[in-house]
């Protein structure tokens, strides 16, 4: 949905002016590129690293810089449970908050070094490349928050990819602490 609206951003229409293969699974996308399915593959790292590194290929753009301030991850709990465990809530944010601080604070090896143990078949010098790269485009955020136009961006990307009809109001989504 990210690279439709980058594309749409930039005057391509995704249903008109190009073909997207989304029956790729995945775990398949790279092998599936290499395999010459596709001009493009949009890839996480380390993937696209590695595609680079063997000659298949060149990282030319980031969706998460052409996208705009996309809140990839979330973690969702019932009102019952946020109400009950408001103490084990506030330190998971505290916890997530010290990661975010701790990408801002320490160097590109640092954080790869720390990192290291999540990709096991990467080396530190990858994983320092990738770290740089990730900072280049300024991909971490600042704190956990998630704003209105955060969501309303996230929603815009949604309606333009054809996955949602209308907006879901900010009141509905968020828990007041």
């Amino acid at each position: 949905m990210t690279l439709e609206w980058a594309l749409s951003d930039v005057g391509i229409d995704p249903k008109k002016d190009v073909n997207i293969d989304t029956s790729v699974a995945f775990s398949a996308m790279s092998s599936a590129f290499i395999g010459g399915t596709g001009d493009f593959v949009a890839l996480f790292e380390p993937n696209a690293l590695e595609l680079e590194k063997e000659g298949y290929g060149y990282v030319v753009a980031s969706l998460g810089e052409l996208g705009g301030v996309v809140p990839y991850t979330a973690f969702f709990a019932r009102y019952s449970y946020l109400n009950e465990n408001k103490e084990l809530i506030e330190n998971f944010d505290k916890a997530i908050q010290k990661g975010i601080d701790f990408v801002h604070n320490s160097s590109d090896k640092e954080v790869a070094e720390a990192i290291i143990d999540q990709f096991p078949d990467t080396s530190t010098d990858d994983l320092t490349k990738i770290v740089k790269r990730y900072r280049s485009i300024d991909a971490w955020p600042d704190n956990t928050e998630f704003t209105r136009e955060e969501f309303d961006h996230l929603q815009d990307i949604m309606i333009n990819a054809g996955e949602l009809d209308s907006k879901v109001p900010f009141s509905d989504l968020m828990y007041e602490k």
